[in-house]
């Protein structure tokens, strides 16, 4: 009898840990407790505390619940602790800032906020348990990790559309996010040459209609501010920054930033930037009781950027005004968050860091979109940050997918699961076609080679197929169920482009990714045809893999028309796509077999190989992962976005793969003065150097001719005694 009821209790125990299993809601609440079985949805409810709670929470419930609404039907109490509505469940609130309370029964539903906002959650966790025609009999106590939350629109680049923005603000409510930062770098109002000025008339009315859409989703619209780049610490210039405050006021911000972030001299001064922080909290924040507390990015935003002998970080931390929140992006500007580096930061600031995290952010790698899973941040930081905001990429409707991920981790950092809110973000953003968009997306995960050195994983289920089969392919015997393998992955990958282009469900997205879907949809082909020419030359089919080879290269040439095509920018132009295991894999496949065809045949077809004709070298740590593009007639640094810092002695060398007549080169480091401390050399050995006299043209280039005779190696060098530092906005080399 005793294994008999012990039997029927762990029996039902499963039952309940099944049906918790089977509730998901975003993001993962902190506590669950399912009561019994699934109950039907009631025809009508009968809705209690409306004119106590959030109106905000009020007018969301009313019109989701439309007419089902009565004045009869099951009684659903809303409000926040202390209401009447509420009253009998007070002791089960959480505490906590935006901790909420709800509870489905066949006697009535709970829905109960510590505060406004978590009422407003309450209300969204509610929307996503009713489908279905039922209800699950739950109770939930939850409350966040991490008290601001959401996206800080900081990327360089092609800011979002106001229409896109308004479709980020209402994801943001329904994800339970409650900070955007409206910052985009290229904003000339929000940074130089227009900050002191007010908005125009319609952009103005545009913020208006951002912060109300904003404040309907309970997400607060903070506005940043970037006068560094030219401010005079004057009082004419701390006046107009108070002044265009006031704009923004007006048109109803009430929370507010101040970006010192990528400038260099005068700007970076920390004495003079704590000095206008501390008189804009004194004199606009703290006299504003509706205003939340102030935000700065500082110059030293990263600890790689941390120059503790000149006591920028002492200064913000002694002197700065207890209240302000300091954002830090961590141990670099791309990297991940860990314990280690919160808790060395919050001693140099003496306040938790507020965490700007660089992922999805792609402006240092535009020719890639990051749809890959959220990993690498500690989960046990949330005692030693007061804020975490994600900087997205320019595509902002590709960026949901990484932003939703954000909400789920610093919701609940103990229960986050990448790869299960991974898979739960694209069922969010493409339901009907979750499993086409899953392909595309997880071979569109890394950012390959790039200066900051930021990898992520990428086509991870394939990676271990695709190294053994090469292996085994290269060393004459491979699995014939490996190759099966690759060819299903490389059909899905064309089925899924295929899919993917004709789609209509998310139209915004589409449009956005389109590029890529093309380029993906190439990869596909390639793919398949290049192991059907494996097949065709192991057995001999010279026609076949003829007609492959050639179909393989016909392919390869409509991917480099794409490459300059589509996504043109002076940075990183062009489409890529699978670049870390699907387009390695194709080109070695292509190349192995091809070559054994030639052996075997006596032929000399040419390979596919990649192959770039300069190779960079330097001593300036910035500059050391910095890619080339390089073009059949000239070669381009990649532009960075952030201030370098060139030590005495650095130079920057290209190497090209012989002898060139060059007639010139072109350089921009944004430096108004003279580069006297530079000098431009080139070579034909790289042993014996001859000067180049540097012209400034009206745009402030810096322009290079010599005498009309090959070389090979192209120099630039600090040949002074300090540290310079600059932009390098240009630097390219045309040669014939």
């Amino acid at each position: 009898m005793r294994k008999l009821l012990l039997y029927i209790v762990c029996f039902f125990a499963l039952q309940v840990k099944i049906m918790a299993q089977d509730i998901q809601v975003q993001p993962t609440p902190r506590q669950i407790t399912v009561k019994g079985e699934n109950m039907a949805t009631p025809v009508t409810f009968r809705l209690e505390g409306e004119r106590e709670a959030n109106p905000r929470a009020v007018k969301l419930l009313k019109t989701f619940l439309g007419d089902r609404l009565s004045s009869k039907g099951l009684p659903l109490y809303l409000g926040e602790k202390g209401d009447r509505a509420v009253q009998s469940r007070k002791r089960q609130i959480p505490e906590q800032p935006e901790g909420y309370y709800l509870e489905i029964n066949p006697k009535g539903i709970t829905l109960a906020g510590n505060d406004e906002r978590g009422t407003y959650y309450a209300v969204r966790t509610f929307m996503q348990l009713f489908r279905d025609n039922h209800l699950p009999q739950v109770e939930i106590r939850d409350y966040p990790d991490v008290r601001f939350r959401g996206v800080v629109e900081g990327f360089y680049g092609t800011p979002w559309s106001h229409e896109a923005r308004l479709r980020q603000l209402r994801f943001y409510g329904e994800n339970k996010l409650n900070t955007y930062i409206y910052g985009p770098k290229d904003d000339p109002y929000h940074s130089s040459p227009n900050w002191r000025k007010p908005y125009p008339a319609k952009d103005a009315a545009r913020i208006a209609e951002l912060v109300k859409v904003a404040n309907e989703n309970e997400v607060d619209f903070v506005w940043a501010i970037h006068p560094g780049l030219d401010i005079r610490w004057e009082t004419s210039d701390r006046d107009s920054l108070m002044a265009k405050f006031e704009h923004m006021y007006d048109l109803g911000v009430r929370s507010f930033a101040v970006f010192f972030d990528d400038i260099s001299g005068e700007g970076a001064k920390a004495d003079r930037q704590v000095e206008l922080l501390n008189y804009v909290d004194d004199h606009f924040v703290r006299v504003k009781p509706d205003v939340t507390p102030l935000i700065v990015c500082p110059t030293e935003y990263n600890k790689d950027w941390a120059r503790p002998e000149s006591g920028y970080l002492a200064t913000i931390g002694t002197k700065l005004n207890p209240s302000v929140e300091v954002m830090w992006t961590g141990d670099r500007v791309i990297s991940e968050i860990t314990r280690e580096g919160v808790e060395w930061i919050r001693e140099q600031i003496k306040r938790p860091s507020y965490i700007w995290w660089n992922f999805p952010v792609s402006d240092y790698v535009r020719d890639h979109v990051l749809l890959g899973e959220v990993y690498g941040n500690g989960k046990d930081i949330a005692g030693s940050i007061s804020g975490f905001v994600a900087n997205p990429m320019e595509w902002a409707e590709a960026s949901k997918l990484a932003i939703y991920c954000v909400a789920d981790y610093t919701w609940n950092m103990q229960s986050y699961d990448r790869s299960r809110s991974w898979h739960r973000a694209i069922r969010a953003i493409m339901p009907e076609n979750a499993e086409a968009f899953t392909v595309f997306a997880r071979h569109n995960s890394d950012l390959g080679e790039n200066v900051h050195r930021f990898r992520r994983e990428e086509s991870v289920e394939i990676l271990p197929v695709a190294e053994r089969f090469m292996k085994g392919y290269q060393e004459g015997r491979y699995d014939e169920r490996d190759f099966l393998a690759l060819q299903e992955e490389f059909e899905r990958v064309a089925e899924a482009a295929d899919l993917l282009l004709v789609d209509n469900e998310n139209e915004a997205l589409i449009e956005e990714i389109t590029p890529w879907l093309h380029q993906f949809k190439i990869l596909g082909d390639a793919g398949r045809e290049a192991l059907v020419m494996l097949k065709a030359e192991e057995r001999g089919d010279r026609e076949l893999f003829l007609r492959k080879y050639n179909h393989v290269k016909a392919l390869r040439k409509r991917s480099y028309e794409l490459e300059r095509q589509f996504n043109q920018n002076p940075y990183q132009p062009g489409v890529k796509t699978g670049t870390t295991v699907l387009q390695p894999l194709v080109l070695g496949i292509f190349t192995e077999a091809t070559e054994r065809f030639n052996r075997k045949n006596g032929m000399d077809l040419p390979l596919l190989a990649d192959y770039l004709p300069c190779k960079l070298t330097t001593n300036v740590p910035q500059l050391e992962h910095l890619p080339l593009q390089v073009y059949p007639n000239r070669v381009h640094l990649t532009p960075l976005l952030e201030v370098v810092k060139w030590p005495a002695g650095g130079y920057l060398q290209l190497e090209l793969d012989d002898l060139y007549r060059i007639p010139g080169t072109r350089m921009n480091f944004d430096v108004k003065g003279d580069l006297s401390w530079g000098v431009m050399e080139v070579s034909v050995d790289g042993e014996n150097w001859q000067v180049v006299t540097l012209t400034r043209d009206a745009r402030g280039r810096l322009n290079g001719k010599w005498e009309d005779t090959p070389v090979k190696f192209v120099r630039f060098t600090n040949s002074g005694k300090d540290e310079q530092q600059v932009y390098l906005r240009e630097f390219y080399v045309v040669f014939s």
